[in-house]
């Protein structure tokens, strides 16, 4: 068996999820704090295997890590109830990463490989000062919105619901080889000077999620037309898409394993 978790954490204080070979980077990375302190809570060398590499910068409210020891100890090696490990962990974890959920796992399954899907949400602000409060979490946009900005942005993602080669959406230098993903949810909320971007699909590209809420910010200012997205994505060229907008306003809020998990938080 695995403990599959249920991760939040504060994406501004790592270098990404992804443990990096050099020890000296000016920020941890958030699987070898996870790594150390399982490995230090539970007694014994733990590995800790993530659902997602996600960037540096970029948070997280649903992400899903799974914790096995290094070495064969049976099928009772954990020593702490399932649902009770958070509160353990809680001494051994930094305050921007916290176990929002716990549950027993199969050891057939992997956090990436099994997942179906993944959401994301992209938050900005359009608001005329600047809050404190949502600088980490948010992107400040240049200037307000024209009045039907979040209309024109809900045009144009309209374009893109489907099954497409999102090529014109990964960023340079991806290893990625097949580019084709189905995106069956991508939405524009506005709610005052909040503006949130909802996106789901089978799987997303190198900074997909951030460059769609770039150039959709784009269209929105009238750079481009929600007519263009049709366009943007048959050229399969990534200089015809817009900016990428910055790490900080995006989260990895929820992965679907195609069935629900029993989550325990006691």
């Amino acid at each position: 068996m695995k403990l599959l978790v249920k991760l939040m954490y504060v994406g501004s204080a790592f270098c990404g999820y992804q443990a990096q070979n050099d020890e000296a980077a000016p920020k941890p990375s958030v699987q070898r704090v996870l790594t150390r302190a399982f490995s230090e809570c539970l007694g014994f060398d733990c590995a800790v295997t993530g659902c997602s590499r996600t960037d540096a910068g970029v948070h997280a409210t649903g992400f899903c890590a799974a914790v096995e020891p290094r070495e064969a100890r049976g099928d009772r090696w954990l020593p702490i109830p399932v649902g009770r490990v958070h509160r353990a962990m809680d001494r051994f974890l930094p305050p921007e990463i916290a176990i929002a959920g716990e549950a027993a796992v199969g050891d057939d399954f992997h956090p990436r490989y099994s997942a179906l899907g993944k959401e994301y949400r992209y938050r900005m602000t359009d608001a005329p000062w600047r809050d404190p409060f949502s600088a980490r979490v948010a992107w400040r946009l240049p200037r307000p919105l024209p009045p039907d900005g979040t209309d024109r942005m809900n045009r144009a993602a309209a374009h893109l619901l489907g099954t497409h080669d999102f090529t014109s959406f990964m960023a340079a230098g991806s290893k990625i080889t097949d580019a084709t993903r189905t995106l069956s949810a991508l939405e524009v909320r506005r709610e005052g000077e909040s503006i949130t971007l909802f996106a789901a699909a089978d799987g997303f590209l190198y900074h997909m999620v951030r460059i769609l809420a770039g150039t959709l910010a784009d269209c929105a200012y009238g750079t481009l037309e929600p007519e263009d997205f049709q366009a943007i994505l048959a050229a399969r060229d990534r200089s015809r898409a817009g900016r990428t907008a910055p790490a900080h306003g995006l989260c990895l809020t929820r992965v679907d394993y195609g069935r629900p998990i029993d989550w325990l938080c006691l």
